[in-house]
């Protein structure tokens, strides 16, 4: 499971706090956080006025990459913004996001050619997003074509078929999995993610109902998440599914886990 770290983030309130007040150690100190939590990505979102967003993502990626050995997810709803940050990244990681929403794929694209950079693909278009499965589907595979122009394989993509708050729509979870099916199978090798809290948006026991979605997820071949590795229930939910699912040889990655009290930021009790 490919853990995509969530917790440096300008919607947070105390990440904009400390984007406002340039405070380079909480910046520096979550991306430490969540590396040793173990997350393999680190998103780094800005999430302010147009006018700073650069300058704000430059300062960002700079502290997070001299924190910690781990590619960013650098991540933008304005791809123009993600082209001009491109280049300080000190190692290729993921995009985030590309979507049939205006010209996000032919901004982003050519910058992925050639390299080793992967990205999220969000199942949207000018139109919002589609209430049903099959809409989600045809842009997955519209996609995927514009992707192969850029010699671009599935498998650098991963599609957010975009769960629904199940506050708001109640087949929330079973058209996920069901858009998650007819992609994978249609293209095998592609990877599929979801930001893991939002199903429970609007919702009592959030905590509980985003490790139940991340256990049914991950069981019909979710690969990656957006997600807080820095919550010690619900990593250890994955590390446990991983070991359940004949995912972890040995279940080693568990029990070492266990042993070193490493399951999450603190110890078991």
């Amino acid at each position: 499971m490919i853990v995509i770290g969530e917790k440096i983030n300008g919607t947070i309130p105390s990440v904009k706090k400390a984007i406002e007040e340039k405070d380079e150690e909480f910046i520096r100190n979550l991306a430490v956080k969540q590396a040793e939590a173990g997350a393999d990505y680190i998103d780094v979102c800005a999430s302010t006025a147009p006018e700073i967003e650069v300058e704000t993502l430059k300062w960002m990626m700079d502290i997070i990459q001299n924190a910690v050995d781990k590619p960013l997810c650098i991540d933008s709803p304005n791809p123009r913004m993600i082209e001009k940050v491109f280049e300080y990244a000190k190692k290729p990681g993921i995009i985030n996001s590309v979507s049939e929403e205006g010209d996000k794929c032919e901004v982003i694209f050519p910058l992925m050619k050639g390299t080793d950079w992967q990205v999220i693909a969000l199942t949207c278009d000018n139109k919002g997003i589609p209430s049903d499965v099959q809409a989600r589907v045809d842009i997955t595979k519209r996609i995927v074509e514009k992707a192969a122009n850029y010699d671009i394989a599935p498998d650098r993509i991963h599609v957010d078929p975009l769960v629904m708050a199940m506050s708001a729509e109640n087949k929330s979870l079973p058209n996920f999995v069901e858009a998650l099916t007819k992609i994978k199978e249609l293209y095998p090798t592609i990877k599929i993610t979801s930001g893991l809290s939002n199903i429970s948006f609007g919702m009592p026991l959030r905590r509980v109902i985003n490790q139940h979605f991340l256990t049914i997820a991950m069981f019909v071949g979710m690969d990656s998440a957006i997600m807080d590795p820095v919550n010690r229930d619900l990593y250890t939910s994955l590390i446990t599914i991983e070991a359940l699912m004949g995912q972890d040889r040995l279940c080693r990655s568990f029990t070492n886990a266990y042993r070193k009290n490493k399951i999450g930021p603190v110890k078991i009790e």
